[in-house]
């Protein structure tokens, strides 16, 4: 786990990087298709869901009952619906990567302009610490590209 500071820009300026961020969602496409097929089935969408630990019920001291599986299946079949925009039954890259950034766009609406405390897993590739590295990355490029023009100036 790794702790990182954001707020919405932080998000937005990732997603805003058309290379760097069709380079992350690639990479996270590429690690969910596990028959290699190019696109994402109903299952493999599924499972990388599932990872979420989302509907484990009684989660963070809640009293709340695990969903019944029939209602677990329905919110999964209605997400698999969002990401196959063009209804084939199957999720390609371009449709993965639209519903992602509809999905961190409203993350950084979420999280507005008040930086937060972030606890993310540093070993699945989450988008967030990517997001953190990317703004991380582009204010130091920035110091060099101020220290290089002082440097000159002298």
């Amino acid at each position: 786990m790794s702790v990182v500071i954001l707020d919405g820009s932080t998000v937005r300026g990732f997603v805003a990087d058309d290379d760097a961020f069709a380079r992350s969602v690639d990479a996270r496409f590429a690690a969910l298709d596990a028959n290699g097929d190019g696109v994402l089935s109903r299952a493999e969408l599924r499972r990388a869901l599932e990872s979420f630990r989302l509907l484990d019920g009684a989660g963070f001291g809640s009293a709340e009952p695990a969903p019944l599986p029939a209602e677990v299946s329905a919110l999964y079949d209605s997400v698999f619906e969002q990401f196959d925009a063009d209804h084939s039954g199957a999720v390609d890259r371009a449709e993965f990567r639209d519903q992602m950034r509809r999905i961190m766009l409203a993350v950084a609406d979420g999280l507005g302009s008040q930086p937060l405390q972030v606890a993310v897993d540093d070993e699945g590739g989450s988008f967030l610490l990517e997001a953190a590295e990317h703004e991380a990355a582009a204010i130091a490029a920035k110091i060099e590209a101020q220290r290089a023009a002082d440097a000159a100036a002298k």
